[in-house]
Order: structure tokens, then C-alpha cells, then sequence
């Protein structure tokens, strides 16, 4: 089993910034893959972006170029800096941690952007 916390949610302007973080705890093995993914109201979960533990990265094409995933192995955390926001933007934002064939989800934060 792996646990996952998030933190870093909340209300920003348009253009502003939030940074997310995601720190996995449990049965961890040194493979694996962490992700950030998103649900807005009457939509399907959407991926945003995925690191694996080597550092590969792959970011939906709407968050390219104004989101930024990270994450430290020693910890076993993840971040998603979010810059530019945009309304559209606002949705839950699940953490996800996937090993072999097992896949963990974190309990989401919201992330609202408005003015």
C-alpha cells in the first residue's frame, strides 16, 4: 500500500500561481511513476503531467509551457508548479502514484481560479 497527502490547493487570480505537493509514503519501490491529474465539474478526469523516477516528463498540451512537474526520490514527493492560471484551470487535482501494475490516488485539493 502506498499513502499519498496533497497539499497546496486553493483560490488564485487569473495569470497568478499555486504550487502543489504530493508526498507518497508506504511500500515504495524505486521504479515508479508520479502524476498530477484533474477532474473540473461534469468532466472527466484529465491527466495534467507525469514524472517517472528517472525524470521523463509528459504534460497535457493545454498546461505545456506554463506548468512545471518535479519531484525529489529522496522524499518521495511530487510538485506541480501551476503558472498563468487560467479559469479553465480550475478543477480537483489528484496526485497519482503508480508501481508495477498498482495505481494509488491522493484524496484531491481544489484549485479555483477566478477573479
Amino acid at each position: 500500500q502506498v499513502q499519498l497527502v496533497e497539499s497546496g490547493g486553493g483560490l488564485v487570480q487569473p495569470g497568478g500561481s499555486l504550487r502543489l505537493s504530493c508526498a507518497a509514503s508506504g511500500n515504495i519501490f524505486s521504479i515508479n511513476v508520479m502524476g498530477w491529474y484533474r477532474q473540473a465539474p461534469g468532466k472527466q478526469r484529465e491527466l495534467v503531467a507525469t514524472i517517472t523516477s528517472g525524470g521523463s516528463t509528459d504534460y497535457a498540451d493545454s498546461v505545456k509551457g506554463r506548468f512545471t512537474i518535479s519531484r525529489d526520490n529522496a522524499k518521495n514527493t511530487v510538485n506541480l508548479q501551476m503558472n498563468s492560471l487560467k479559469p479553465e484551470d480550475t478543477a480537483v487535482y489528484y496526485c497519482k502514484f503508480t508501481q508495477g501494475p498498482f495505481s494509488f490516488w491522493g484524496q484531491g485539493t481544489q484549485v479555483t481560479v477566478s477573479s
